[in-house]
């Protein structure tokens, strides 16, 4: 098989009626830029297209899933004429994406799944995760907030208190106790989760296509009606915070490994 889509930050190879999406970025600990962003929702865009695919999994190189915004990459990005509003954009277009498929969606998590990061595993259908993996709404820490619809998503499936400690105090969440919340759909050891995926994939990949497409949609319907007016508010309030000191503040501190000192 070949890769039908390639860039410096993920890879997607088709595997029968399985599309795999690997982030490949293991060095930032799959931390992703506007690129990786705009083609990780073209690529899953392209694939809810194609017929002959049944099901997608999305995971990460090494042993993170992603680890959010590649802070490190914003400068050339913003210098090549990259926008708040259009980062905004290509994120909000990567999770519709996601949710918006025919074809269910499973994340395979190891590690962090933080920020952005986050919200791609939270909107997955099916997420699974390693036994010392963990989901982190680090936004706050570097003065920005949450996006992607995280937030909500966190809400919609555990309720307001969980989703505010975790906006409001940017703390990691351990896998058990995603999974108690009913965040997550299955907490397991290392050696137990890529048989779990597996079974997960092989069930989809040979399930009837139609009623798999309308049991999601409707699913989808029930938890997540709300997802489009909260992404948009978060483009508004989100594209305003990233062009504010603190924010500045907030990540020049994340890259020099320091405590931010906020002025607003």
């Amino acid at each position: 098989m070949t890769e039908i889509a390639t860039t410096p930050g993920f890879t997607a190879v088709p595997d029968g009626r399985v599309l795999r999406i690997t982030i490949t970025n293991p060095r930032r600990k799959n931390a992703i830029d506007y690129d990786t962003m705009v083609g990780l929702g073209e690529t899953v865009r392209a694939a809810s297209q194609n017929t002959a695919l049944r099901v997608i999994v999305l995971t990460g190189e090494g042993g993170d899933f992603c680890t959010g915004a590649d802070l490190a990459a914003a400068p050339a990005a913003t210098a090549r004429g990259v926008t708040s509003e259009m980062t905004m954009d290509a994120a909000n277009a990567m999770i519709k994406a996601i949710v918006d498929s025919p074809l269910p969606v499973i994340a395979r998590v190891r590690g962090a799944a933080a920020g952005i990061g986050a919200a791609f595993a939270l909107a997955a259908d099916l997420t699974y995760l390693a036994e010392d993996s963990y989901l982190l709404l680090a936004f706050i820490n570097i003065g920005l907030m949450p996006d992607g619809g995280a937030a909500a998503m966190v809400a919609a499936a555990a309720g307001r208190p969980l989703a505010a400690e975790m906006a409001l105090l940017g703390e990691r969440l351990p896998a058990a106790k995603a999974k108690q919340h009913g965040l997550v759909t299955d907490v397991l050891s290392a050696d137990e989760l890529d048989a779990r995926v597996e079974a997960a994939v092989a069930k989809l990949a040979n399930g009837p296509r139609r009623a798999t497409e309308l049991t999601k949609r409707t699913l989808h319907q029930a938890a997540l009606a709300a997802l489009d007016g909260v992404l948009a508010a978060e483009k508004v309030g989100q594209s305003e915070l990233l062009e504010a000191p603190d924010f500045a503040e907030g990540a020049a501190a994340m890259l020099q490994k320091r405590k931010p000192v906020f002025t607003d």
